[in-house]
């Protein structure tokens, strides 16, 4: 193998890197791992054309520049093996033990084979790595620094890949690394998912600073020089320099407020490590000494820590050129927690690996808080759930006594007392808010003092499902809703089925014996029998949906094969006025290349379960399968027939969208927004207001599946007096 000295190096430098901070780690396994995965990717080759070897040894690099421990870089050398060659999990159990096989495990992706669609595959690997991540953070720790290493190579990539891979970083990677506190490797994920999103932005943003370099560099050198003087005769020990901005934060702050480059305050930044907290405070009186303080430009991050357990405090003030220069002081052990984050409490201390495990485990919460309400059965919701509540700009508020709540922002009172204990949620009736009475959809605002009035006859209402801003209020609330009237919805879901079969010309007791019920509800996920009928009963599945396949059971097991479908005519997609060519995006009874149409009554996007029903002499018209014209179309069950989705992720497709909000002024100028900052393109749009002053507004808008959709629905679900947001059906078959 070319190269091989030069690979040999890098292993040597890692081993190197390792006993700087860790002397006695064992070599053994680090050479086993390097030895095992040299030969398992000896014949791969990355995009780059380089030895696929690199990549795993670069990501271990990554991990020991973080003085992460040796177990867990061992690890990270075995990353691809499982996922990428003949390797099984059982091999790496055998030859480095159950710790290192759970760290490769969480994150190897799962097999291609068993989902229709690459997004399917992405979407449930990225479910079983937080899953694992709950577990051992170690696991995301890995494919943060794997994510950092194909960052850096994304120019080998196809240009639509590099778009992919950057919008998922930064949706996904970069807000998981800030949660985590790894902000080392947030920054740097940042301005390389925006320098491929963005370039045009990204270089013009670049050139500006370029062009200012100079002047930056002189004013903060000049305070830098002000302030060695003023610590050096207090008798502190400290270390300070500059801090370099990074490109992303900077264009975010641009574009929040609509600002140019010189009026961003923090653009010169100082930062000073001392040795303790009190020092911090020394300092800090030392600063506003010297110079004036920006009124509300200040932030104690020591007294106060943000939920990623990050530390510092923070002031603005007016420098030596009369220019804005923001200030941070912070203890050492405050700074690695602030560089590493998470990562920072696994580093090797005192012979033990994984000393700061207990540490940081109360840490976690917010996951072990998210993955124990969220139905994690359902991957959408669940990475929906994520990015909106996980990842997304947070509220800061107060109980009574002083304990700080962190909330999603958009959160009210409610997702306050359902965040205290489910008891309290659900017997709220009332809030104050900084002692005065307020309306349960009050928006929370940062330092809020929030108390809950509650009652023993207090329940939730369906109502609060519209106007709560955290998803595991929502989960709270209908899993309420589910076990108070379970009996009602197993009575309605049952009356609902046995309704809609009839029609359809068969008896319910022969359709759904011999098991077939409990098929479906492990088919769709659905628990037992009674879980899925009751689902049925308050509308968490169409009961289309269920016929269809209980009837395909049906009639395969009693005729030992499908019927036969009937003889119509299927002419060769051709260009037409009113039809289009989805050939690359359905796929009818495995066939491609037919006369098909996206039904207009529903608009049924990738991923939504999907129906194809024939039409004579216009092919097959495709429905969303709880679309309720095609219960009109089934008095002849024989014209359903399957279809798939065969999305190549570049299509785009017309959905129509139902928004009710309270008619006041700048109501749309904020969903229009909203929109716009998504890049979302509306269609059409009407609107109508009532006498009650509520307005119901009707768009058609382009997106790509589901889940984008379901996005969208969520931030404009958000805004206030918006009461739903929800899909429309309107023409025919």
């Amino acid at each position: 193998m070319e190269g091989q000295q030069e690979i040999e190096e890098k292993f040597q430098q890692l081993v190197a890197t390792i006993h700087s901070y860790q002397p006695d780690a064992p070599d053994s396994d680090l050479q086993k791992a390097f030895l095992l995965a040299a030969d398992a990717h000896k014949d791969q080759r990355r995009v780059s054309g380089e030895w696929y070897i690199v990549h795993p040894l670069a990501v271990a690099q990554i991990l020991a520049d973080m003085k992460i421990d040796a177990t867990t870089i061992t690890a990270s050398l075995l990353h691809d093996v499982v996922e990428d060659t003949a390797y099984m999990l059982d091999d790496i159990e055998k030859l480095f033990g159950k710790e290192v096989a759970f760290l490769v495990d969480g994150v190897t992706k799962l097999n291609r084979l068993d989902y229709r669609t690459k997004e399917d595959q992405q979407i449930n690997s990225m479910r079983k790595m937080f899953l694992a991540m709950a577990k051992d953070v170690r696991v995301v720790v890995i494919k943060l620094a794997d994510r950092l290493h194909n960052m850096r190579t994304l120019r080998f990539m196809r240009s639509d890949k590099q778009k992919r891979i950057s919008q998922e970083t930064l949706e996904i990677f970069a807000p998981l690394a800030h949660r985590l506190g790894i902000f080392n490797i947030k920054w740097e994920l940042e301005d390389l998912s925006f320098r491929y999103l963005e370039p045009d932005k990204y270089y013009d943003l670049v050139d500006q600073m370029k062009q200012k370099r100079h002047v930056r560099e002189e004013i903060v050198n000049e305070a830098i020089e002000v302030l060695r003087k003023a610590l050096t005769a207090s008798h502190i020990q400290f270390e300070i320099n500059g801090r370099p901005k990074h490109f992303y934060s900077i264009y975010k702050k641009m574009k929040k407020d609509n600002r140019d480059l010189s009026q961003v305050y923090d653009l010169y930044a100082i930062r000073i490590i001392v040795d303790t907290v009190q020092d911090c405070y020394g300092v800090l009186g030392i600063v506003h000494s010297l110079w004036k303080p920006l009124p509300y430009r200040f932030k104690d991050y020591i007294a106060m820590p943000k939920p990623n357990n990050y530390q510092s405090l923070h002031t603005t003030v007016i420098g030596t050129r009369g220019q804005p220069v923001e200030i941070q002081i912070r203890t050492w052990e405050m700074h690695r927690v602030a560089e590493y984050g998470v990562a920072a409490h696994w580093r090797y201390k005192e012979g033990r690996a994984n000393a700061g495990a207990n540490e940081f485990d109360e840490k976690m919460g917010w996951l072990r808080n998210l993955l124990e309400w969220q139905d994690t059965t359902n991957p959408r919701e669940f990475m929906n759930a994520l990015k909106l509540d996980a990842f997304s700009d947070e509220v800061f508020v107060f109980t009574p006594r002083g304990d700080v709540i962190d909330l999603p922002q958009g959160s009210i009172p409610i997702d306050f007392a359902y965040r205290i204990h489910t008891d309290v949620g659900h017997r709220c009736v009332g809030a104050k808010i900084n002692g005065k009475i307020v309306p349960l959809d009050y928006p929370l605002k940062n330092g809020d003092i929030v108390e809950i009035i509650t009652s023993k006859v207090g329940k939730p209402s369906m109502d609060w499902l519209k106007i709560v801003g955290s998803s595991e209020s929502r989960t709270k609330i209908r899993n309420w809703f589910k076990r108070e009237n379970r009996e009602e919805n197993l009575e309605k879901g049952l009356e609902a089925l046995e309704k809609e079969c009839k029609r359809l010309g068969y008896e319910w007791k022969e359709v759904h014996t011999d098991g077939r019920l409990a098929r479906v509800a492990r088919q769709l996920n659905a628990g037992t029998e009674d879980d899925l009928v009751a689902a049925v009963g308050y509308g968490g599945f169409a009961v289309n949906t269920i016929l269809i396949k209980l009837i395909k059971m049906h009639k395969k097991e009693v005729t030992g094969k499908d019927k036969p479908e009937p003889a119509v005519p299927m002419a060769p997609v051709k260009s037409h006025k009113t039809e289009k060519q989805y050939g690359s995006g359905i796929l009818v009874k495995g066939e491609a290349g037919l006369l098909i149409r996206l039904a207009k009554c529903c608009s049924p996007v990738p991923g939504d379960p999907i129906i194809g029903f024939i039409t004579k002499g216009r092919g097959v018209s495709v429905h969303r399968a709880d679309c309720p014209n095609i219960g009109q179309a089934k008095g002849n069950v024989e014209r359903l027939i399957d279809v798939d989705w065969e999305y190549t992720g570049q299509e785009m497709f017309e959905v129509n969208m139902e928004i009710i909000a309270y008619d006041r002024t700048g109501i749309m100028a904020e969903i229009m927004a909203v929109l716009a900052e998504m890049k979302i393109s509306v269609l059409s749009m009407n609107a109508k207001v009532s006498d009650t002053k509520t307005a119901t507004i009707h768009m058609g808008i382009h997106i790509k599946d589901l889940a984008q959709f379901e996005f969208v629905a969520t931030k404009i679900r958000r805004l206030k007096d918006v009461y739903s947001v929800a899909r429309y059906t309107g023409g025919g078959i």
